[in-house]
């Protein structure tokens, strides 16, 4: 896999109270290009951060509908990855993505 396509493929970490949860328990969470399947995420999380991958998990997240001076529009969704790894293994997500 390219380096461009890795880059394509894992967007950002994404940074929340239940991803610090999860990633106590060996799991992190990373937001996907929408067009990323579960094998193009093993492959991009292996090759980049250099660990076993367990397990994917994908997750479509829709937006949220808002309104702006009486319009209605949505956000933009997203997808997100749920990553679990090999025991003894670990990213340090801060510094790498």
């Amino acid at each position: 896999m390219s380096n461009e396509r890795i880059l394509n493929t894992l967007r950002a970490p994404h940074i929340s109270e239940k991803a610090a949860r999860l990633a106590e328990k060996n799991q992190y969470v990373f937001v996907v290009a929408p067009e990323a399947t579960k094998a193009d995420v093993r492959a991009a999380v292996e090759q980049m951060f250099d660990v076993k991958v367990e397990q994917v998990n994908l997750v479509n997240a829709k937006g949220k509908v808002k309104s702006f001076r009486f319009r209605a529009g949505n956000r933009q969704g997203k997808r997100k990855a749920y990553v679990r790894l090999a025991d003894g293994q670990t990213i340090d997500v801060s510094s790498k993505a």
